[in-house]
């Protein structure tokens, strides 16, 4: 993998104030070397999908994941989102479970979320890859770094975001927000596990990002999908 071939030019250039050269390439080596030794969730040119999809300044709300889910076939570039026709994951059903309660909404036939990035909602994983099969093995890869830099630019953009924190791992990286510029909601990780302790459920962050927009005269996102009468 080749951070700079990869990785769109306005992501790319914006991060060289915020993301150490060393550790592009250290990162860069450590994921190649994986991918040598196993298979490894996203398809590399899939990795960056969520970033290259929404440019630095277009971003309005940031949902922050863990690493991607690591089962054949579900991971797509994308936090929490899997591709048309395939089966709901626990936690990503568990998402759409919480946004048809909390704005009324029918349960959406398909989990790819990418009309969400459409409208400017950065779905983004701390940890970029993972070694199919076995959750957080790349935790230690370098992955950190890049996504602290990820968040440290964001914090910086003119336009105030709203930025979704689900779980503790992700409620680590509040450390970098301004809470005075930009909304930071906390929650749950919304994986069975965590969600059914409490903490997930009827915490209404969908409206609550909506009604914070709307009083900094900024458009809501459209968290509508497409829906059928049957559900997965």
């Amino acid at each position: 993998m080749q951070i700079g071939q990869n990785l769109s030019a306005p992501w790319y250039n914006a991060l060289k104030l915020y993301w150490a050269e060393a550790d592009q390439v250290a990162l860069a080596q450590a994921v190649a070397q994986a991918r040598q030794q196993h298979p490894v969730c996203p398809a590399e040119s899939q990795v960056f999908a969520a970033l290259n999809h929404v440019a630095p300044d277009q971003v309005r709300v940031v949902i922050l994941g863990q690493d991607p889910y690591h089962g054949p076939g579900q991971a797509h570039g994308y936090a929490f989102s899997v591709p048309d026709n395939v089966k709901f994951p626990p936690s990503l059903r568990n998402i759409l479970h919480e946004l048809c309660a909390d704005l009324n909404l029918a349960m959406p036939i398909s989990g790819d979320l990418r009309p969400w990035a459409d409208q400017g909602v950065l779905l983004l994983n701390a940890v970029l890859t993972v070694e199919e099969g076995n959750a957080a093995s790349h935790a230690a890869l370098g992955w950190a770094s890049f996504s602290d830099a990820v968040l440290r630019l964001l914090n910086q953009q003119q336009q105030p975001i709203v930025f979704m924190l689900w779980g503790q791992f992700a409620q680590r990286k509040a450390a970098f927000i301004d809470t005075q510029r930009h909304l930071v909601l906390t929650a749950a990780h919304p994986s069975p596990l965590s969600a059914n302790r409490g903490g997930w459920f009827g915490q209404q962050h969908f409206s609550q990002a909506n009604a914070w927009l709307k009083t900094r005269g900024l458009p809501t996102i459209n968290w509508s999908l497409p829906t059928s009468p049957q559900l997965l």
